[in-house]
This record gives C-alpha cells, sequence and structure tokens, in this order.
C-alpha cells in the first residue's frame, strides 16, 4: 500500500476513532462540545463522517468501473452507485439503526470492491486497504449498535 494511502486512510479513520473516545470518556465529550461543539462527538460525527465515506467509495468504484471495457463498464457503473444508494435509502432513522446499516454497507462494499480487484480494475494493495480501514470503523461504529 502506498505510504500516502496509509496516512490519509488513517486520517480517515479519525472522526470514527474521535466519536468513540467521546462516547467513551464524558470528559472528551465535555470538552469537544466546549471547543468545537456537539457535532464533532459521539455518533453524530460517525454517522455524518460514514455517510460521507460511503459517497466517497461510491465515487472510487465508479473511476474503477471506467477503466473495464465497455461491455463490463456498465454493470461496474450500477454497482459503483450502490454505496451513495445505500446511504440514501438507509442510514437514517435514529443512531442505532443508522450505525447498524451504515456498518453493513461498509462491510458489503468489500464484496463489490473484490469484484473490481478480481478484475485488475483496482491496485493490487486496494482489498488490504479496505479490509483494515473498514474493520477499524465498523468496530468504531458497534456501541452505537449496542
Amino acid at each position: 500500500m502506498p505510504r500516502t494511502v496509509l496516512i490519509l486512510g488513517l486520517l480517515a479513520l479519525a472522526p470514527f476513532l474521535w466519536g468513540l473516545a467521546t462516547m467513551l470518556s464524558d470528559d472528551l465529550a465535555a470538552l469537544t462540545l466546549r471547543s468545537v461543539g456537539p457535532r464533532f462527538q459521539g455518533p453524530y460525527l460517525q454517522l455524518a463522517w460514514g455517510s460521507a465515506v460511503l459517497a466517497f467509495l461510491s465515487g472510487v468504484l465508479w473511476g474503477f468501473a471506467s477503466k473495464a471495457a465497455p461491455a463490463v463498464a456498465a454493470t461496474g457503473y450500477l454497482l459503483a452507485v450502490i454505496p451513495v444508494g445505500w446511504e440514501f435509502l438507509f442510514v437514517g432513522g435514529g443512531p442505532v439503526a443508522a450505525s447498524i446499516y451504515l456498518a453493513a454497507g461498509l462491510v458489503g462494499i468489500l464484496g463489490i470492491d473484490w469484484l473490481f480487484w478480481q478484475q485488475g480494475l483496482a491496485p493490487r494493495w486496494w482489498m488490504r486497504a479496505r479490509a483494515i480501514f473498514t474493520a477499524v470503523a465498523v468496530v468504531c461504529l458497534m456501541p452505537i449498535a449496542a
């Protein structure tokens, strides 16, 4: 995995980790509330950021599909819109349901990633990076669902 991808991937995990930290620490939650407001703590931060991640992944998958042969690309484009459609249709209805659907969406996209990766449309390091980043995000979302 390229170093830049690792660094940016770790930075992309920061909102999931910070949200979890503010759920586990009342002092950290209070500090965050005073410093930057409620939008940057707990489930609100994680769910807003996770929704943005699903939309981002749709764009990434669209880019992979654009590298496919025309006969395959149409299916790839259809698969590429699934993450953002999932987010729009299912990530809502309160923090518990939203976190479950968001986690399911992040895990489910791994199957689409794998299809693109198997076809040589995603970089060789893609699945490893996605699996690691997805696992951390999903673990951070689980306390909301509990």
